[in-house]
């Protein structure tokens, strides 16, 4: 296996797109979703034709069960299961939050400082109508600055237009948790056409050509079911997220943060395997963590709002 990187993702899905697969072994395999595909079929979004589990299951000629969900704008990584016995023990490692997960996002005006945001959130409609009776849930989220944004271009009551590239970790896993959380905070993230700010939104429609939500999932850790070791799962977010960022750069001032991004807490997953990052590892035998030769892809405080 030699260095390169590999093949650029496409920010949006193609017809007959093959997704990057980022891992697999005989029992897992995590891809990376571009924004706008779904993960599954839903009477929500009935006239979509392209699903994830689709598409991985023809791409790979078997049955894929997901593990998780992403929201439909939401890119990443996304994981799959290849047995409904390691769905099952993958699923338990979710609900009891033994899975680490980490998101990078582009927010409205500057979030200054590290922090963690514990606001219960009632379900949503969409989420059947004895959930959307229910009472709020527990929710939390942890965030840390990246970089700042400035560009010279009054939008709104403000002088310039400030934003944000943040570092999220969802500690629990409530429907948009980290859009809500972050509307909340009022730094919504830029493209959220449901809790956003539509002044924002067509700022970065008409000047930057951005029609897409800016939230990506970048890593993905947890205790391997089969073999106990660490399993770590990372990816850059796409070009078109990516291509929005360097524009940001190049037409406006960047400042520093005060504070560095957040660092994985430990847990029950050793700290021994290999982080998976840029490059496909396909199994050929052995123990399923081990390189192999294969396919190469690729309470709270947010300080001043401005």
């Amino acid at each position: 296996m030699n260095g390169e990187s590999g093949p650029e993702r496409a920010s949006s899905v193609e017809p007959r797109e093959k997704l990057d697969i980022l891992y697999r072994d005989p029992y897992l395999v995590a891809v990376y979703k571009p924004a706008g595909l779904l993960v599954h079929r839903t009477s929500l979004d009935s006239r979509e034709v392209r699903f994830a589990v689709q598409l991985l299951r023809d791409q790979l000629g078997k049955e894929v069960f997901p593990c998780h969900r992403l929201d439909k704008p939401t890119s990443g990584i996304l994981l799959f299961a290849l047995n409904k016995e390691i769905l099952k023990a993958v699923n338990a490692a979710f609900a009891e939050g033994r899975v680490e997960k980490r998101y990078r996002a582009l927010v409205r005006g500057w979030i200054r400082e590290a922090g963690r945001l514990d606001y219960p959130l009632r379900p949503l409609k969409e989420e059947g109508s004895r959930a959307a009776t229910a009472g709020p849930r527990d929710a939390v989220t942890e965030y840390a600055p990246l970089e700042h944004y400035e560009l010279p271009e009054a939008l709104g009551r403000y002088a310039t237009a400030r934003f944000s590239l943040v570092e999220l970790a969802p500690l629990t896993g409530r429907t948009h948790q980290l859009r809500r959380h972050l509307a909340h905070l009022r730094h919504p993230v830029i493209g959220d056409t449901r809790h956003g700010d539509g002044l924002q939104n067509r700022f970065f429609r008409d000047r930057l050509q951005s029609r897409r939500l800016l939230l990506s999932a970048v890593s993905l850790a947890m205790a391997h079911p089969v073999s106990g070791r660490e399993l770590r799962v990372e990816a850059e977010p796409d070009t078109g997220f990516q291509s929005v960022v360097e524009r940001l750069r190049c037409q406006g001032a960047k400042a520093g943060v005060s504070r560095p991004p957040l660092t994985p807490e430990p847990g029950a997953a050793t700290r021994e395997a290999s982080r998976w990052s840029r490059e496909c590892r396909v199994w050929s035998g052995g123990d399923p963590e081990a390189p192999c030769a294969g396919q190469r892809p690729g309470k709270h405080s947010a300080g001043n709002r401005r």
